[in-house]
């Protein structure tokens, strides 16, 4: 057999060559991560709410989604009275049942869950494994889902609504009477200004900017939640109300509307819209890295609109 040896002159020739190959660097790998949202959806599974719920166990599972969000209106016509209640299974175990879906939900309230008990949502979140309630607003750290980019803030936008206060004697304005909303703005403006993350959501039900025919703009929140959400840098506000899709910018911030869980109404556009469709479906939400998309699907499974939000 031949015996190969390396003098010192080979050796030095062959790192010579080396150095003068390029250098390949190794990037960081990006943390990426998806989540859903949806509002506006508890009708026994009526209404394509039962195939928006298919679709958006379809789209987790492919995109791997972390944990959705329920932008209100979780339970028509009444809302809820109690943690037994029968639409608890009807209009949700029952209705969003695949396994990519059995993820942290964080929930708003709607003015239809204000009919009925809205203790009662607060406390199903102590008996169930998935439903995200601790208060009626509140603050989800980004860091402790895993995506440090971003800080979840949920309000509770019923109470400041002067016309649900006006309902003499009635279920609804008993409730919104008994909440302060002075505290929550104030809880609201100090939450977003001790934020340190990249990107701000806000999440509540009524809309601030909307070309919806239900409801349209909101003047209590245009008066009342608009500018804390400019002046503490928000990068999007998550809503439903309205029963559509619909992604509108202006104000210097994103308006992500969501309220096609099923039933929809007509939609047009108004200032700053990019999109807007009366169509039943849900957003999906990207975080990484670089940047913050959405993607609206519809009942089917159809792509209706991409987007990027941030960068």
């Amino acid at each position: 057999m031949r015996k190969f040896t390396l003098d010192r002159r080979s050796v030095m020739a062959g790192m010579a060559a080396a150095a003068s190959l390029p250098r390949v660097g190794f990037a960081k790998p990006q943390m990426s991560a998806s989540f859903l949202v949806v509002g506006d959806w508890g009708r026994d599974g009526a209404q394509h709410q039962r195939d928006v719920a298919v679709q958006m166990g379809k789209t987790a599972q492919a995109l791997g989604s972390r944990f959705v969000v329920s932008v209100g209106d979780n339970f028509y016509d009444n809302g809820v009275q109690s943690v037994s209640d029968p639409q608890w299974q009807s209009s949700y175990e029952q209705v969003y049942t695949d396994p990519a879906l059995q993820v942290p939900w964080y929930v708003a309230l709607g003015n239809h869950d204000y009919r009925g008990n809205p203790q009662a949502q607060l406390d199903y979140a102590a008996t169930s494994k998935r439903w995200r309630m601790p208060q009626r607003y509140f603050q989800v750290s980004g860091t402790s889902m895993g995506l440090p980019q971003i800080d979840l803030f949920v309000i509770d936008t019923s109470p400041t609504v002067h016309q649900y206060r006006d309902k003499v004697d009635s279920v609804i304005a008993r409730n919104v009477g008994s909440q302060d909303v002075a505290a929550q703005l104030a809880w609201l403006d100090k939450a977003l200004a001790s934020s340190t993350a990249r990107w701000k959501l806000v999440v509540g039900h009524h809309t601030i900017r909307s070309g919806g025919s239900g409801h349209g703009e909101t003047p209590e929140m245009v008066e009342l939640v608009l500018p804390i959400l400019r002046r503490r840098g928000v990068t999007a506000y998550l809503f439903g109300h309205d029963h559509d899709l619909q992604h509108i910018q202006t104000d210097g911030l994103h308006y992500i509307g969501c309220g096609a869980g099923s039933e929809v109404r007509p939609v047009s556009a108004v200032k700053g819209t990019r999109f807007c469709q009366s169509r039943s479906g849900f957003a999906a939400v990207s975080v990484s890295d670089s940047g913050l998309s959405l993607e609206f699907k519809d009942f089917t499974g159809a792509s209706l609109y991409r987007a990027a939000v941030a960068v």
